[in-house]
């Protein structure tokens, strides 16, 4: 049993983050016993407000890389742990689990991470790979992972994330496209870099192009990879708002038996066939329309799975009934 009094640090890299970093030191500060903030070219008052909050603030140029920039924030601290987290989250709720978690023995900690989605959008939940013990370190130029062979286990922890608001998206696309780009010319054959090419894309409204990268990564993830709920799902929405319609059906034939309790599965089928019931309104009643309803019921049935990963807050509930409210009412209208 590791010594209950480890100690803990949280490590951010930062750039520019004057907006927010003081919400998320505020927000750790009561659970760790230091905060190392390494700033990597800011231009406005990112490094004064941290020295405010109490954090040890380093500075380091731009590497041109994610894992380069955390390994060398995670160089800054000697603690037993760390706690890997950026400036646009905060801890939600569960900061207390921190410590219990850094009293067991090494292993990697996944928190839930819930990003806001902008006006009209739906958060989503991940969990991601945020608590190391000394020595762990990450690699990729961008989506960063860490590498290690230790197990890893979930920490009852949630971070809130605002980075995918409008407000920071063109930020975000403007840095992390050309960092994919790089990577993926060093290794076009890997499915995670062609997952997340497929998410830059959709959230760029390239649905054509994020169907071509998911369709490139779907048949070299494994059926095991954490990640490869949120790719089936993001290539059944693709494929039908890029106009493929077949091949969303197919998509969806294959991969039911996998994501039988999966409401965001099953949610996004149901729009998938009310796109099939619009592109062919003679089957509409007498068939698409029944399959949507239907997927949607079982949306309801199963209800929200936020260890899903990507699952977004209310497929499994009050959107899936906003759906059935709104299609019921059509056919109503139609049989009257």
């Amino acid at each position: 049993m590791v010594d209950p009094r480890s100690s803990l640090a949280a490590v951010l890299i930062v750039r520019d983050e004057a907006r927010c970093i003081a919400r998320c030191l505020d927000s750790v500060r009561p659970w760790v016993d230091r905060m190392v903030v390494l700033d990597t070219g800011s231009s406005d008052t990112t490094m004064t407000i941290a020295q405010g909050c109490g954090a040890d603030v380093f500075e380091a140029p731009w590497p041109d890389s994610f894992a380069d920039a955390r390994n060398v924030a995670l160089a800054l601290t000697d603690a037993d742990w760390n706690l890997v987290i950026d400036a646009d989250e905060w801890i939600a709720e569960g900061g207390e689990a921190l410590r219990d978690f850094c009293a067991g023995p090494p292993r990697l900690g996944r928190v839930a991470i819930v990003s806001e989605a902008s006006a009209g959008g739906h958060a989503t939940q991940n969990r991601i790979t945020r608590v190391l013990p000394r020595g762990a370190r990450f690699a990729g130029r961008v989506h960063e992972q860490v590498t290690s062979d230790l197990p890893r286990a979930d920490v009852a922890t949630t971070l809130g994330h605002d980075g995918y608001v409008d407000a920071q998206l063109v930020r975000k696309r403007e840095r992390n496209r050309p960092l994919l780009l790089a990577e993926l010319r060093d290794a076009p054959d890997d499915p995670y870099i062609h997952y997340q090419l497929g998410k830059d894309a959709q959230m760029r409204g390239d649905e054509r192009a994020a169907a071509d990268h998911f369709a490139t990564a779907l048949p070299l993830t494994p059926p095991t990879a954490n990640w490869r709920h949120e790719l089936v799902v993001g290539q059944l929405h693709a494929l039908a708002k890029s106009g493929q319609l077949d091949e969303a059906i197919d998509l969806a034939e294959n991969e039911r038996g996998a994501w039988v309790q999966s409401p965001d599965f099953h949610f996004v089928l149901g729009d998938v066939l009310l796109d099939c019931a619009m592109a062919d309104p003679g089957n509409a009643i007498g068939h698409w329309l029944p399959h949507a309803c239907a997927s949607w019921e079982r949306a309801l049935a199963i209800g929200d799975r936020p260890d899903l990963e990507g699952s977004v807050a209310g497929r499994g509930g009050h959107l899936a009934q906003h759906n059935l409210d709104l299609v019921r009412a059509q056919l109503a209208m139609l049989a009257a």
